[in-house]
C-alpha cells in the first residue's frame, strides 16, 4: 500500500468515528421515551352466541381485559356474579354481559313478555305462516277463515289481530298417526282479549299470518270477506218500488134535495068576488064560494 492510500485511510477511519460519536452523543441527550401502560380489569362477556331465555353456566362466559376507562356501565367483573341468571335478549360472542339485559326472576320466552300482556303459540304451515319467512321481532296481522259461518258452504274470512310482536318462531316435532311430523311454531305477544280472539279463531277455524312491514304500525279498519264477495254470487240489492203518491180519499157526495116548488097564489078581491091566480096577471083559478 503507497503512503497516499495510508493517508485517505486514517483520513475516513477519523471521520467515520467523529461521525458516530457525534451521533451518540445526540441520541444520549434526547429524552427518553417510555409506554404508557393503561390499567386493565376484567371484565364478563359472552363466549358464544346466544338467544335469549338462555341461562347462564360456565360455558356461555369468560373473562377478558379491558381498559379501565372502556368498562360499559352494568358490567361484571366475576363469572360467578352472572351463574344461573337468564338472558333477556341476543348476544353475540365477545359482547359484554351486562345488568340490563339479563333476569334473575323466571327464564326462558317469559322474560320477553311485557307486564299486561300475553304470549301465545300457533302452528303454521309453508303457507300460513308466509312460507316460514316469519321471525323473531317481526310484526304480523292474525287472518282467521271459518267455514259455513254465514251457511252452508259460505266461509268467512277476518282480520282479528293487527300488528302483533312476533316472539319466537321454530320447529317442533309432534307425533301425530303414530308417526313423527314436523311443525312450525310462532310465538306472538298479545293482549288478553286478544288472546281470547286467537284462541277462538284458531279452535273454530284456520288461521293465516299476514307479514308487516317492521316500521308499519298503522290498524286499519276491521272488514270482513266470505265466499260470496269473493265468487261475485252476493245477490245484488233490488231497488225499491217508487212509491206513488196516494190519491186524497173521495170525499163524500152531498146530494142537495131540490126545493119544493110552490107556486105563489095572490087573492084577488074583484066586485065583490074572490078569486085566486096564480100570478097577478096568470090564468085565475075557479072562484072560491
Amino acid at each position: 500500500m503507497d503512503k497516499k492510500g495510508a493517508i485517505f485511510l486514517l483520513v475516513a477511519t477519523i471521520l467515520a468515528a467523529a461521525a458516530g460519536g457525534g451521533i451518540y452523543l445526540y441520541l444520549k441527550g434526547m429524552p427518553t421515551a417510555t409506554a404508557d401502560v393503561q390499567e386493565t380489569v376484567p371484565v364478563v362477556v359472552a363466549s358464544k352466541d346466544m338467544t335469549f331465555g338462555t341461562t347462564l353456566k360456565d360455558e356461555h362466559l369468560k373473562l377478558v381485559p379491558f381498559p379501565k376507562e372502556s368498562v360499559p356501565p352494568g358490567s361484571y367483573g366475576s363469572v360467578d356474579s352472572v351463574l344461573s341468571q337468564t338472558t333477556k335478549v341476543f348476544l353475540g360472542q365477545g359482547e359484554p354481559i351486562l345488568k340490563s339485559k339479563l333476569s334473575a326472576i323466571g327464564g326462558g320466552l317469559s322474560v320477553r313478555v311485557a307486564p299486561h300482556m300475553r304470549a301465545m303459540s300457533l302452528n303454521v304451515n309453508d303457507v300460513t305462516g308466509v312460507s316460514g319467512f316469519v321471525l323473531p321481532g317481526d310484526r304480523v296481522d292474525v287472518i282467521v277463515t271459518v267455514d259455513n259461518v254465514a251457511g252452508s258452504n259460505v266461509a268467512v274470512t277476518k282480520t282479528i289481530l293487527q300488528d302483533l310482536e312476533v316472539l319466537a318462531a321454530g320447529v317442533k316435532t309432534e307425533n301425530k298417526n303414530n308417526q313423527h311430523i314436523t311443525v312450525q311454531t310462532v310465538t306472538v305477544v298479545v293482549e288478553p282479549e286478544g288472546a281470547e280472539k286467537l284462541a277462538l279463531g284458531v279452535s273454530q277455524g284456520k288461521v293465516h299470518l299476514a307479514l308487516r312491514n317492521p316500521v308499519d304500525h298503522a290498524v286499519v279498519a276491521e272488514s270482513k270477506t266470505d265466499t260470496r264477495d269473493v265468487l261475485g254470487l252476493r245477490e245484488q240489492k233490488r231497488s225499491e218500488p217508487v212509491k206513488r203518491a196516494s190519491a186524497p180519499p173521495p170525499q163524500p157526495v152531498v146530494t142537495q134535495k131540490e126545493p119544493v116548488k110552490v107556486d105563489p097564489k095572490f087573492t084577488v078581491i074583484k066586485d065583490g068576488k074572490i078569486s085566486e091566480q096564480k100570478s097577478p096577471t096568470g090564468q085565475t083559478e075557479p072562484e072560491k064560494k
